[in-house]
């Protein structure tokens, strides 16, 4: 019985030395913090640190910039304000755009995430984003840049997540997407704001996924199964292969012939959920999706759980740029 008493008071001991121990843990350890950059990891520092040189070397293309001569070199600090409502997004192009510059430190405020939304922002009401700190003339030199790329980003991430929120709200289980209708030279800021909306990329450019559109089938003799098996030969098993249809029947004829993704193009709401249908009780694991004049307004016309993705080149073509100005203190 003794001993039993023992076991028991040694018990409570250690378990008290426990919840010590977590109390403890709880006040003393840091919290995580929400990511700043959702997606910063994907974009390789020597790339993006090139593209944006290329910014810069496009906006001083004769290499003097009198401005900054006029400024010179003393070391001053510049705010960064958000003035419009929107979804912030292209932190990682705005560091970058600093760090080519040189000699510059970024300190983002804490509310500064990417993918957040700042549905009050407005030019009564500025949000302090950022806080650039170095050389005035190398600040100077980079403010346009920097600025040109967040508006940017951000204002693809917003019609984006605008979007994705219908979507949502409708119940639909499908993908919203891009198309690789871009900007020349702005695509990766452009796909980059895609992704932090919340809608897919669709593929990144020319290599990534074969599409064989209308074109292609009509270079080849009008034969969908000869393009699709011609394009198969060279992509092997790591490419997938979609191919425009504008019809069901061109849909099945892709489908058997191997294509992975078909797309509907161009469909009427109502004949593209009937088609999609039809198609899909023959080819479950053929992806559709629905393109061709879709705009955020129309798009829940098309919701349909035999619709795999809706793409819109809307989202990279008829944004609105998000309002920010950087501002040195005085």
């Amino acid at each position: 019985m003794a001993r039993t008493k023992q076991t028991k008071a040694k018990r409570k001991k250690l378990e008290e030395e426990s919840t010590t121990t977590e109390e403890e843990s709880t006040t003393t350890k840091p919290q995580p913090q929400p990511p700043k950059n959702l997606f910063s990891s994907l974009l390789p520092p020597p790339q993006i640190r090139t593209i944006v040189t290329q910014y810069l070397q496009d906006d001083i293309p004769s290499h003097f910039d009198v401005g900054g001569h006029v400024v010179g070199n003393t070391i001053q600090t510049a705010e960064l304000w958000m003035k419009s409502p929107g979804v912030l997004a292209g932190i990682p192009f705005f560091n970058a755009t600093f760090d080519v510059c040189g000699s510059c430190t970024i300190a983002w405020e804490d509310i500064a995430i990417e993918g957040q939304s700042y549905p009050n922002a407005s030019g009564d009401n500025k949000i302090k984003l950022a806080t650039v700190t170095g050389p005035v003339s190398h600040l100077l030199r980079g403010e346009r840049t920097a600025l040109n790329t967040l508006s940017r980003c951000s204002g693809v991430a917003t019609l984006s997540n605008e979007c994705v929120q219908i979507a949502k709200s409708n119940q639909w289980k499908g993908l919203v997407a891009g198309t690789r209708k871009t900007t020349p030279g702005f695509r990766l800021v452009e796909k980059y704001g895609l992704l932090v909306g919340g809608a897919a990329t669709h593929r990144l450019d020319l290599s990534q996924m074969v599409m064989l559109k209308d074109n292609h089938v009509w270079a080849c003799g009008g034969s969908i199964e000869r393009a699709v098996k011609k394009a198969r030969v060279v992509s092997g098993f790591s490419q997938k292969i979609e191919v425009e249809c504008q019809s069901l029947a061109e849909a099945m004829i892709a489908a058997e012939a191997g294509a992975d993704v078909v797309m509907l193009d161009n469909f009427e709401p109502e004949q593209l959920k009937k088609d999609a249908k039809v198609f899909k009780e023959k080819f479950p694991h053929v992806t559709v999706e629905a393109s061709g004049g879709i705009t955020m307004e129309t798009m829940p016309d098309y919701f349909s759980e035999d619709v795999d993705v809706i793409s819109q080149g809307k989202l990279t073509q008829g944004y609105d740029c998000v309002d920010f100005s950087l501002k040195i203190v005085h």
